[in-house]
């Protein structure tokens, strides 16, 4: 187990030229593959130049690259005009589709007892490994993951092996994951490396995944007030302290302390990227550990249309809506089809604000009633996206037009943001 290259500073600014040059060193230092698949995000992840990473990559190893997947999870498949916007140059007959439902492998179980004592007793069922069969049938010798370590609600860091295990796992795998991360704790979580979750993952890799030629590529990035990004470092390697280090740089570069907790927080979702509350909801998640009791986040969502992207959990959220931790448990325990989908009910637990802030959400696709009907509050998106204008405002502290203070994000995906004297429980570090 090695990590083949390892960049990366608060201060580095990696070129398109340096990620090829880093490409070309690792290829040349492990051998050309036969057959390669590629798993890179989607566009949830834009950002996170995995798009530029997977097109180098496909010009470096040219036809020995047969497959790229990207690691959907749960979220809607790309359509060509995502798929050109985010792998340029990259042909589309390459990409193959991860269906979540359906064509996945269960390689093995993360005993009862072992969950149940990195969870401290919280969660005490056995833990399935599920990968897409592309992973096992496929006949790869090379199986590249690619994407950003960055703080996340479910897994406390983002990427790594939740990129194989969620993003290309099963329903079990994926439902039990975000369920038993939810009822430990999302404050408990939020950018830490080692959590409950990271150790089961970590776990099922290593006693699971030996013979399965893993690869991970993993770039950390931040973004500037003025909205410019900066590759801060690329990690590239096969094992847990590849991981571990991007963590480490992540935590330092994408978890913002603020020196007080502000009373109003506004976040804006890019189009490109946001579409649903499911994936939207970001912006409650990566602020929940700064706004102030009392106070009040407004969301901007001009393209966000739907609950959750895929049907089911879509019927789910409107069903049951964003109610605190223990009503949501409740309604777990009391209602069959939210008992059958555990990842819609952790998602409704990340998504609440525990009765402790106002949730304004203004999305450009739902509804002021449909919003009422999930537990937020609905928000004029003409009238606020005149008052708080993207592309205008940057990152940061900024008077309000009837004096008081608000707090501007313009990406809530791309990091935490805590504030000292806030009465959550949890901060950020590894």
């Amino acid at each position: 187990m090695t990590t083949h290259y390892a960049v990366g500073s608060p201060t580095t600014s990696l070129t398109s030229d340096d990620l090829r040059d880093a490409l070309a060193e690792v290829f040349a230092k492990i051998g050309r593959p036969r057959k390669a698949l590629l798993l890179p995000p989607d566009a949830t992840r834009l950002f996170s130049r995995a798009g530029e990473i997977t097109a180098l990559t496909h010009q470096l190893l040219g036809d020995a690259v047969t497959d790229i997947m990207p690691a959907l999870g749960t979220h809607s498949a790309m359509k060509p005009a995502a798929l050109d916007h985010m792998f340029p140059g990259v042909p589309h007959d390459l990409f193959r589709v991860h269906r979540w439902r359906d064509d996945v492998r269960t390689l093995g179980e993360v005993p009862a007892d072992y969950v149940s004592d990195v969870t401290e007793g919280i969660y005490t069922k056995p833990w399935p490994a599920q990968v897409n069969n592309l992973l096992v049938d496929g006949g790869h010798d090379l199986i590249f993951s690619i994407g950003q370590v960055v703080p996340h609600e479910v897994i406390g860091m983002a990427n790594y092996n939740k990129n194989v295990f969620v993003g290309t796992g099963g329903v079990a795998g994926i439902n039990e994951s975000h369920f038993l991360s939810a009822v430990y704790g999302i404050e408990r979580t939020l950018g830490r490396a080692d959590t409950p979750l990271r150790r089961i993952l970590n776990y099922a890799q290593d006693h699971f995944c030996q013979s399965m030629p893993l690869l991970y590529a993993l770039t950390v990035i931040q973004q500037m007030k003025d909205g410019t990004l900066h590759t801060r470092g690329l990690f590239i390697g096969d094992d847990h302290d590849t991981f571990f280090q991007a963590s480490d740089l992540a935590a330092r570069v994408n978890i913002t302390m603020l020196d007080r907790p502000p009373r109003h927080v506004v976040a804006y979702l890019d189009p490109d990227e946001f579409k649903s509350t499911w994936l939207g909801n970001k912006s409650i998640y990566r602020t929940r550990l700064a706004i102030a009791t009392g106070g009040r986040l407004t969301v901007l969502g001009p393209a966000v249309e739907e609950f959750g992207e895929d049907k089911n959990i879509d019927a789910l959220i409107r069903k049951y809506g964003y109610r605190p931790k223990e009503d949501v448990l409740q309604m777990t325990r009391d209602n069959k089809d939210l008992a059958a989908d555990p990842s819609a009910a952790a998602h409704l637990i990340h998504g609440s604000p525990e009765n402790r802030f106002e949730v304004v959400y203004a999305a450009g696709g739902l509804t002021d009633q449909e919003i009422l009907d999930v537990g937020y509050t609905p928000g004029d998106l003409p009238a606020l996206m005149e008052r708080y204008r993207h592309g205008k405002l940057e990152d940061g502290w900024h008077t309000d037009t009837d004096g008081s203070e608000f707090y501007f994000i313009q990406n809530p995906a791309l990091g935490l943001w805590s504030a000292d004297g806030n009465d959550s429980t949890a901060r950020g570090g590894s």
